[in-house]
């Protein structure tokens, strides 16, 4: 994207910290101000017992949600010797290359439309009456996923692997600075949109709605709006260089 100048716009990144440094990085390389805010908190499950012994004894099709759900799965894994039997699934490019990196193949992946609407419609998951399914998500995950290929006729049951947690953050230090240093705000899932509305309070909830807002689905632009955000963008997906396009264009609109 050797067009794309940023013209040191102020990006908010709400990412968990862990997740945040290859969009901050795409960000300053194109001339903008990262500016790191992690509005949610990625945590093991307070009970691993019960989510390791549906890895271990999974059987048939494991699909994975998000990349946390690879990360914290395969360290209650402990090796790789479980999945070498599974069909594996993931539901978007960026779990994908999670497990590719971990040394996995992935066997289902939407095309289009990476998310649980995507998978859902892969041929393979059309007739799955009596499969055996894990679904490895965070506590709490989206249920579509799962809904949907029960409705099929599926044997399905969740390894909730990771739970979510809002930071335990000072607004003040970010508030001050906002209205001379924010010109946009990502977020990446409704979870990070509450937690940010929760973090920033009443005081800080007039500058963050007033502020542009990017999110990346359908779902989360209906959330958006209901929240009162004056101005929603939407990137068609999470990927960084997806995001950044987007923000792109819309500093060039408003230049």
């Amino acid at each position: 994207m050797p067009d794309c100048d940023l013209q040191r716009a102020g990006i908010l990144v709400t990412r968990p910290a862990h997740q945040a440094a290859g969009l901050c990085s795409l960000i300053e390389s194109h001339n903008g101000v990262a500016l790191r805010f992690p509005a949610l908190e990625i945590l093991p499950p307070e009970d691993e017992g019960t989510p390791t012994s549906i890895l271990r004894e999974a059987s048939g099709l494991m699909i994975f949600v998000s990349p946390n759900a690879v990360t914290y799965g395969l360290q209650l894994l402990g090796g790789k010797a479980f999945l070498a039997k599974l069909t594996l699934g993931a539901v978007g490019k960026a779990t994908a290359k999670a497990l590719e990196e971990a040394g996995y193949g992935v066997d289902l992946l939407p095309s289009g439309q990476f998310d649980s609407e995507g998978l859902l419609a892969l041929p393979e998951l059309q007739q799955v009456a009596g499969e055996k399914i894990v679904v490895v998500r965070g506590v709490g995950g989206r249920a579509l996923l799962g809904d949907r290929l029960r409705e099929r006729g599926a044997d399905l049951v969740y390894a909730e692997v990771y739970r979510r947690a809002c930071p335990d953050v000072a607004p003040s230090p970010l508030l001050d600075r906002w209205d001379m240093e924010v010109s946009l705000v990502t977020a990446t899932s409704n979870d990070i949109l509450a937690n940010l509305k929760r973090i920033l309070g009443p005081k800080g909830w007039p500058q963050l709605k007033q502020t542009p807002l990017l999110v990346i689905s359908e779902r989360m632009l209906e959330m958006a709006e209901k929240m009162g955000f004056e101005t929603i963008l939407r990137a068609n997906n999470a990927g960084n260089q997806v995001i950044l396009g987007r923000v792109c264009h819309w500093i060039k609109q408003h230049a």
